[in-house]
């Protein structure tokens, strides 16, 4: 049983979360998602992640990457070969689509296919304005300058 969320109430007192907002609400409504294939998210080191997929069977040219806006896409389409007359195919080579949501700042630095593993290596790097610094406190026995005037 699946309990609806309504998120309503923190979106007339909220402002600049909706982005967040709009996320909790297509994560309590996603369906059933398809399985396939099979990943990993790592996080490597302090601002940097792995994610891993299990793509056996795939060559890289039948593999795309791209990303858009906070988003990556990770797709497969195997070529339609008739070169074998197969008397058993366990080993799924169907067509997928795998979408990850990515946060602000975050961004694709390589990936790699080894043995029937992609591995897609990302990285937050956030703008040295939007990092955190320090403001020195002036004492109040120093004179503080205001608009150019010493202040009273």
């Amino acid at each position: 049983m699946r309990t609806e969320l309504d998120f309503s109430p923190l979106r007339r007192s909220s402002i600049g979360f909706d982005r967040m907002l709009d996320l909790l609400d297509e994560v309590t409504r996603a369906e059933a998602a398809d399985n396939y294939p099979p990943y990993n998210i790592e996080k490597a080191g302090e601002d940097a992640y792995r994610i891993t997929l299990a793509v056996a069977g795939f060559t890289p040219e039948e593999l795309s990457i791209t990303t858009q806006l906070n988003l990556l896409v990770v797709a497969g389409r195997k070529s339609d070969s008739e070169e074998h007359a197969y008397l058993h195919r366990g080993i799924a080579a169907r067509i997928f689509e795998r979408q990850f949501t990515l946060a602000d700042y975050v961004k694709v630095v390589g990936a790699k296919l080894e043995q029937g593993l992609l591995m897609i290596d990302l990285v937050r790097e956030v703008p040295e304005a939007m990092k955190p610094r320090r403001i020195a406190i002036a004492s109040s026995s120093e004179p503080q300058t205001l608009e150019g005037r010493q202040a009273a």
